[in-house]
């Protein structure tokens, strides 16, 4: 796991060595256990590596085969026996495979035997720059659910290319000019609504599941994989179910882990827990009965909150240790100044983000955590729909026996969420989120931002798979966006984040389960964690916090000033300062996130250069 920077001067000139190390050296913060470079003629990569686990034999980057391909890479592929068993089919080179070979191996392997298409036959989260010096080609690539990140940029006659966008701004050819769009898209959605794009004009973002080709000074980016529709999974017992999940997860987290100690990211819920029993599960197989912790993030006084109590219940049945994070003293835009100073893009900065203090725990153990991220939107099922299609079928005897079914699950009492069910029925009138009538009109004509928010928050077009809500969140935009912010691109931590429920291979079986019994109220969670999780947790009710951090912290005397801030010049072209609305003690949480936006963006504003 690193970071990897290139250069390919287009003219034929030879890539300057000595700004090839600078911007291989910005990459040290990601990769600190050696940095290499590569260079011939016009082409030239570099490559920081962080190895896992730290002490294991150094994976050498740039790698090559055969002096004719060359890969730097950062990448983790899944299903590799599989992968090795094709390519030795398939290619004379492949013979010497086997599961001790570093990923970038592999897909130098795959390009050797498919070229281009090597990506289609790929599984994992990858990106990766490969050139081919026998037809001059670079071919770039990234995962199919963007969970690493690969940025490029046309620099006069060069392509400049890599995995962190700051090494790539270090090129002089790059300019500092912002992309006014992707900021806008920051005030209006709080994240860039382009994949393709970054908040930098001249550097562009290669999207999830998208290959970049340059050839001939010609560079084509084209799509090679996209989220099939799930056809419905049916199984004869029930058992089968619950066999079938717990082996793909136990898969997914295996092929995170390889061994390596681990923390997890564990709330007290059954997400990330079910991860957390999983790779306790996986790592005593191979006698590291130790290797698992578990980090919460608690509140014991802000507000109402019980996560202390529902995690410290699980790590004593899993028999794993356990560190909390007590975030009580936290402070609005606390860390506004000392984090943009690094920051590739604005991110919203109002409430307290407990990541980075939380990677400073784990890495104390180990540079690898796990989270129970994917969950949510892999289980989302609308239990109306499914009984609104039994009952235009004409299956009323079906429709009783599910809903008998499910209301005597146990525990089912709790867990009706009556509350929740009003009021998506009847949503209240400021539940809306608010137009940001406070940008500026000249942004907001030039760029047609009123139709650009109209179109880009209609509902999504149906899709055919088995459950299309779970579909559509899964390929959601945003799920990008909250990888590259867990990447050390943006937390500017050594600790790899890895996220079990994006497994391909698991994804595509959840996608694939009815609503009923399985996905409403994460049945197959709780049926899966019966005897390794206490009844409190595996029974626990889905809810979220009483009163959100960010609105607790607007009623403190001492966030007062969030109204009084004085904006840099540059913000002006964005935002009319004098038409932003008091948030001091706004109890509405999206009035409050919204309205902040500009304060978090004057300070990436001011920040940006350093």
């Amino acid at each position: 796991m690193s970071g990897f920077v290139g250069i390919w001067n287009l003219d034929g000139a030879p890539v300057d060595r000595a700004l090839l190390e600078r911007m291989t050296q910005a990459l040290a913060f990601r990769g600190p256990d050696t940095q290499r470079i590569w260079c011939d003629g016009p082409i030239g990569m570099g490559h920081a590596l962080l190895q896992i686990p730290p002490g294991a034999p150094l994976e050498e980057q740039p790698a090559h085969l055969e002096g004719r391909l060359w890969i730097a890479a950062n990448a983790r592929l899944d299903a590799r026996d599989e992968l090795i068993g094709k390519l030795k089919e398939k290619c004379r080179t492949a013979d010497t495979l086997s599961l001790s070979t570093p990923d970038a191996e592999l897909i130098l392997h795959a390009y050797d035997a498919w070229g281009e298409a090597c990506v289609e036959y790929l599984l994992g989260d990858f990106s990766f720059a490969l050139w081919d010096a026998q037809v001059k080609r670079l071919l770039c690539a990234r995962d199919p659910m963007g969970i690493k990140q690969l940025y490029y940029a046309q620099a006069g006659s060069s392509l400049v290319f890599g995995n962190t966008l700051n090494s790539i701004r270090l090129h002089p050819g790059v300019s500092r000019r912002l992309n006014d769009l992707a900021i806008a898209d920051f005030l209006l959605f709080e994240m860039n609504q382009d994949p393709s794009t970054t908040s930098f004009a001249d550097i562009r973002q290669l999207p999830p599941a998208h290959a970049l080709l340059c050839e001939r000074g010609a560079i084509s980016v084209r799509r090679y994989w996209e989220l099939p529709p799930a056809a419905p999974v049916h199984f004869s017992r029930n058992a089968e179910y619950v066999e079938r999940f717990r082996e793909l997860l136990d898969v997914a987290v295996a092929d995170r882990l390889r061994g390596s100690n681990v923390g997890i990211a564990m709330s007290g819920g059954l997400d990330s827990t079910a991860v957390a029993a999983s790779a306790q599960r996986v790592l005593a197989r191979t006698g590291n009965v130790n290797g698992v912790r578990a980090y919460t993030e608690v509140f014991d006084s802000l507000i109402p909150h019980e996560e202390r109590r529902y995690a410290t219940l699980a790590a004593n049945a899993l028999k794993i240790p356990i560190e909390y994070l007590v975030s009580d003293n936290r402070k609005i835009f606390e860390r506004g100044d000392e984090q943009t100073r690094r920051l590739p893009l604005p991110i919203n900065l109002a409430w307290p983000d407990a990541s980075p203090d939380q990677l400073r725990q784990i890495i104390v153990h180990s540079r690898l955590a796990l989270t129970g991220f994917g969950a949510d939107p892999a289980f989302a099922a609308r239990i109306t729909v499914h009984f609104r299609q039994l009952i235009k079928k004409g299956r009323f005897d079906r429709a009783l026996a599910d809903a008998v079914h499910y209301l005597t699950r146990p525990g089912r009492t709790s867990r009706l969420y009556l509350r929740l069910r009003w009021q998506r029925l009847f949503p209240a009138k400021t539940s809306a989120v608010p137009y940001p009538e406070w940008l500026n009109p000249g942004l907001e004509k030039r760029l047609s931002l009123r139709e650009r928010w109209a179109g880009l928050t209609h509902d999504q077009f149906p899709n055919h798979s088995a459950r299309p809500e779970a579909y559509e969140l899964i390929a959601s935009p945003g799920w990008p966006s909250l990888f590259e912010l867990l990447d050390p691109n943006v937390t500017q931590m050594p600790v790899e984040v890895r996220n079990p429920f994006f497994d391909l291979r698991l994804l595509h079986f959840l996608l694939a389960l009815p609503r009923l019994p399985w996905c409403c109220d994460k049945e197959l969670l709780r049926e899966a964690a019966r005897g390794s999780l206490p009844e409190a947790v595996r029974l626990r009710r889905k809810s979220p916090m009483p009163a959100e951090t960010l609105n607790a912290l607007l009623q403190k005397p001492e966030s007062a000033w969030v109204d009084r801030f004085d904006p840099i010049e540059e913000l002006e072209t964005y935002v009319l300062r004098q038409k932003i609305p008091p948030v001091y003690c706004e109890k509405d949480l999206w009035s409050a996130r919204v309205h902040l936006r500009p304060l978090s963006l004057n300070f990436w504003l001011r920040h940006r250069e350093s």
